[in-house]
């Protein structure tokens, strides 16, 4: 069963200024979790948030500057999760 995975306003404004590879890895990112599930240990410096219940976190890109995405999983029951940020390490929210 496929997971759902939605954007939230914040996070898709942000990934409309994005550069366009960039944006090409996060639908790289995006697809593989409605595929695979949440769970993305196959991206560089996937992770659990400290204290965060279900948000996780991975780097779609390296080098200066470093873009990563922020999800959380809202629904285990109905495969739900929710994109919360993207763009650049030195803005994450944790």
């Amino acid at each position: 069963m496929k997971w759902t995975v939605g954007i939230s306003k914040k996070a898709d404004k942000q990934f409309k200024k994005l550069p366009e590879l960039i944006q090409a890895a996060f639908i790289l990112l995006a697809k593989e979790m409605e595929e695979y599930g949440p769970y993305r240990t196959n991206w560089s410096h996937y992770g659990k948030l400290r204290n965060s219940g279900d948000s996780y976190h991975c780097h779609i890109s390296s080098g200066r500057p470093t873009y990563v995405v922020c999800w959380e999983i809202t629904n285990k029951t109905i495969r739900l999760l929710e994109v919360y940020y993207v763009g650049t390490h030195e803005n994450a929210p944790y």
